[in-house]
């Protein structure tokens, strides 16, 4: 959500912010129903001052015999009036939240310009793609194990799910107690568990709602089934007024994450790397506005080590103003190697939202023991990592000739010491 005050202050910045966003300028529109509504708000304040004076009045002439009739029917004519006044302020009102709801966030001045993902700019590379002769891509791996089951999800579930057994089930659980245990052991996060299903005030907050709802899944109840533990780690800061020496709260979750994937047609239609069901371990910070930046690149930081320890080539990419999503001002993504794609692909998305969130679902700060004026804090969300693109990633990277895969060395004491899988394990 936006602060309409700094749009009347700036509002050729909104719009500068709106355009490097690939959207239309918009703060005349905004402006204008912000004007009605204020001039709505003073009719209504007007009316009921006149028909408060003229109710003291009857009482007046009454208490002197005098004929109030007149005012009587004026003051029934301000009812009548204020009424209207009431309705148009909630109707201009509710429009103006309309507007500003669909709105994303504005992008740092930092984050490079451009329309789509070939204007993102490589920051960093880390370690070395193996050398590897006809590397096969993890579905074709999985299945030759016979530990990676797409028929038997897709007559269950449809298109979109996978059954892992045995040795795999086990690593995709051994990736997610790895990833949990060095983040809260080592970078300092907080497990928390979560609920699974959320109400729209949630989904709202962190910004699902409403321009993403065809993406998401909703229960008979009305829940929504969270796409990510963004959505109710962020909401465990919504209308509060937290404590300013105790942030950074920085917490973890591992959850399973719902997509309906609906702009996904065609894309990535064999395999584990998009999925309307998959586990992720997702990391979020709640900040002041002066630790936003710098934990933006700390949470960044936490996401690379998983991918070090696991010993995966990655690269680490900013994402230009087209490519960014709705909630963020600025995004690092982090893309593993897949040798049997022979390129990088996403595993990790970490994004700094500033106060774009905090404003949705009034999270704010003030500083212990006073009565200063609160602000909204920071928003920061990042998967630490994807757990099933890290089971592909090290199905692909540890792969043997001989269709065995190599159990990496972080995650042995996770397998019971297993150090490779095989098609007879």
């Amino acid at each position: 959500m936006h602060d309409l005050r700094a749009i009347r202050d700036n509002p050729a910045d909104f719009d500068q912010g709106l355009t490097r966003r690939g959207q239309e300028p918009a703060a005349t529109r905004l402006l204008s129903l912000d004007a009605d509504r204020r001039a709505a708000q003073t009719a209504c304040q007007e009316l009921q001052q006149r028909r408060n004076a003229a109710s003291k009045e009857i009482g007046r002439v009454r208490r002197e015999g005098g004929d109030a009739a007149a005012l009587m029917a004026e003051v029934a004519d301000f009812k009548d009036r204020l009424a209207a006044e009431e309705e148009r302020e909630r109707t201009l009102g509710a429009e103006l939240d309309r507007w500003l709801a669909v709105l994303p966030n504005l992008p740092a001045a930092d984050v490079p310009d451009g329309p789509d993902a070939d204007a993102n700019v490589e920051v960093r590379r880390v370690g070395t793609p193996p050398a590897l002769t006809a590397p096969l891509e993890h579905f074709d791996l999985g299945e030759r194990l016979r530990l990676m089951d797409f028929d038997a999800a897709a007559q269950m579930s449809g298109a979109r799910f996978t059954v892992l057994r045995g040795p795999l089930a086990r690593l995709e659980r051994a990736l997610a107690s790895f990833m949990l245990d060095l983040h809260t052991s080592e970078h300092g996060y907080t497990e928390v568990a979560p609920p699974l299903m959320v109400r729209d005030q949630a989904m709202f907050g962190t910004g699902q709602l409403p321009k993403f709802a065809e993406d998401l899944f909703q229960t008979t109840s009305g829940h929504w089934l969270i796409p990510t533990a963004e959505v109710p780690l962020t909401n465990l800061a919504a209308d509060r007024i937290l404590d300013a020496e105790a942030l950074p709260l920085r917490m973890t979750a591992l959850t399973p994450c719902f997509r309906a994937e609906a702009g996904a047609a065609g894309k990535d239609t064999r395999g584990m790397i998009r999925q309307h069901q998959f586990w992720k371990v997702e990391l979020v910070s709640i900040t002041t506005p002066e630790q936003s930046a710098a934990e933006h690149e700390r949470m960044t930081a936490c996401a690379e080590t998983v991918l070090k320890r696991l010993e995966l080539p990655f690269r680490t990419i900013v994402l230009c103003t087209g490519d960014m999503g709705f909630s963020a001002r600025k995004t690092y993504d982090i893309e593993v190697w897949l040798p049997g794609q022979n390129t990088y692909r996403e595993i990790s998305s970490c994004s700094n939202c500033g106060d774009f969130q905090a404003r949705r679902m009034k999270a704010r700060c003030r500083p212990r023991g006073t009565r200063d004026t609160t602000r909204f804090v920071h928003t920061l969300n990042g998967s630490g990592v994807a757990v099933g693109r890290a089971l592909i990633a090290v199905l692909e990277n540890y792969q043997q000739p001989d269709g065995s895969i190599a159990v990496p060395a972080a995650l042995r004491p996770y397998m019971g010491g297993v150090t490779r899988i095989a098609a007879d394990a």
